[in-house]
């Protein structure tokens, strides 16, 4: 026999279980910390929709982000993940807008849901903290599935959002703890939603969401439930339900006006206040944003040198001047960069195409391409392209933008852009290219 937490019973062993209620630590099972009226399976099952629709598709996007790294080049980050490694297919280069979609997504709705999460646990905290934690050995696996479940998901949130801004703090590396922190959420999570969903729906009809919407704070009354939720003894409301639920989704319209422009560009670019890359760098036509400068990655000398050479490497080796890519047939081609931080931005690029490059290389229909660029030190300093990343007609290496030369930090004299293609994968300081016949 085992009953639920919820109810106050006791499951077997009936002994164990009142033996640690009777020894209660510090600060737990006070009833009179939390005494809001607004507090119950309801409003806590309207928190927990809201999340069962949006965390899925962060987690889903996250994962897509790591596939669209080409893990089968041991590029992706990190290489070696066991059995938790994902089916392994070729990114696609259409629509071009693709990484820029999931990756603003994952990083944006990530951000929105952060409010609707502090409130989820809000108003599941007397549950949270209260003694015994479990009365039950079912109520045990429960436990070990919120601790993970909440565990995993402030810990995605957090080297998430230091990610952002480029703060790395936690010393370890953020690409292997959060792909192992999101491999987490999705065990504890599924787990979460077979235990709780039957009961989140019986709470959810349990009341009328319109009515809620049209109940004053005066007229505001605790649930009709029992359980750890509702209060013992509750306070006068403060706040509606309907205002808790306005609160809530204010906070995500506002993250979002805050962070959306990162991603969607334009006009609403300015207003990412809270973000690292939220405005324009400078005028002109190189005037967008960059994650690596050309002084950070030291090769402002060698990548400004008039005597830089691409080197191409295939059946044959070529070597071309600036001068002798700039007389190849040029094509031009608007295209997005799309970074793991969430920010992106549209240009217009012209220069050769990858394909052409790989005809001169003697390998018309190259299987693969390996990119070299003059940075030596960066994590990114060179990059894999899959055969339909180099076969794509809009796939270049630009030489040009928006008309102008590109600027040092920009990747001057020859930079890689690739529709679909994560930033960093789109070498800057172009040294050599590699195409290796199929």
């Amino acid at each position: 026999m085992s009953a639920t937490d919820d109810d106050g019973e006791t499951g077997f062993p009936a002994r164990f279980w009142r033996a640690l209620a009777r020894h209660r630590p510090p600060g737990t099972g006070r009833s009179r910390l939390w005494r809001s009226p607004l507090r119950g399976p309801w409003l806590t099952s309207v928190f927990g929709i809201v999340l069962l629709v949006g965390l899925p598709l962060v987690a889903i996007t996250g994962l897509l982000s790591y596939a669209a790294y080409s893990p089968q080049f041991g590029q992706a980050m990190p290489a070696e993940v066991g059995w938790l490694r994902l089916p392994r297919f070729d990114w696609p280069t259409r629509p071009s807008w693709l990484y820029r979609l999931t990756q603003g997504v994952h990083v944006g709705l990530g951000l929105v849901l952060v409010p609707v999460v502090l409130a989820k646990l809000w108003s599941v905290a007397p549950k949270l903290l209260a003694w015994p934690p479990v009365r039950s050995v079912a109520g045990v696996l429960e436990r070990v599935a919120i601790l993970l479940l909440v565990g995993s998901v402030l810990f995605q949130i957090v080297t998430g959002v230091l990610n952002i801004q480029y703060d790395y703090v936690f010393g370890f590396s953020f690409y292997t703890g959060h792909y192992y922190g999101a491999w987490v959420f999705v065990g504890s999570f599924a787990l979460h939603v077979v235990l709780k969903l039957p009961r989140a729906v019986r709470a959810l009809r349990s009341r009328s969401l319109r009515r809620e919407l049209r109940t004053s704070r005066a007229d505001t009354r605790p649930e009709e439930s029992a359980g750890q939720l509702v209060a013992a003894e509750p306070a006068e409301p403060t706040l509606s339900r309907r205002g808790a639920l306005a609160l809530t989704g204010g906070g995500a319209v506002l993250v979002a006006g805050l962070t959306a422009g990162q991603t969607l560009g334009g006009g609403l670019r300015g207003t990412s206040l809270l973000l690292p890359r939220g405005r324009e760098p400078g005028p002109g036509p190189n005037g967008f944003p960059v994650n690596r400068t050309a002084s950070a990655a030291g090769v402002e000398e060698v990548a400004g040198d008039p005597g830089w050479r691409l080197e191409l490497r295939g059946a044959r080796g070529v070597v071309l001047a600036l001068a002798d890519l700039r007389a190849l047939p040029q094509h031009a081609a608007r295209l997005p960069i799309a970074c793991v931080e969430g920010w992106s931005t549209t240009q217009n690029w012209s220069g050769v195409q990858l394909r052409r490059l790989a005809v001169l290389a003697g390998v018309p229909e190259p299987s693969a391409a390996h990119v070299v660029s003059l940075e030596r030190d960066g994590a990114f300093a060179q990059a894999s392209l899959q055969a339909n990343q180099v076969l794509d007609p809009d796939a270049l290496l630009a030489l040009r933008v928006n008309g102008a030369d590109l600027s040092l930090d920009h990747g001057f004299p020859a930079r890689i852009i690739v529709p679909a293609l994560p930033g960093v994968h789109n070498t800057k300081w172009v040294s050599a290219i590699e195409f290796e016949e199929g």
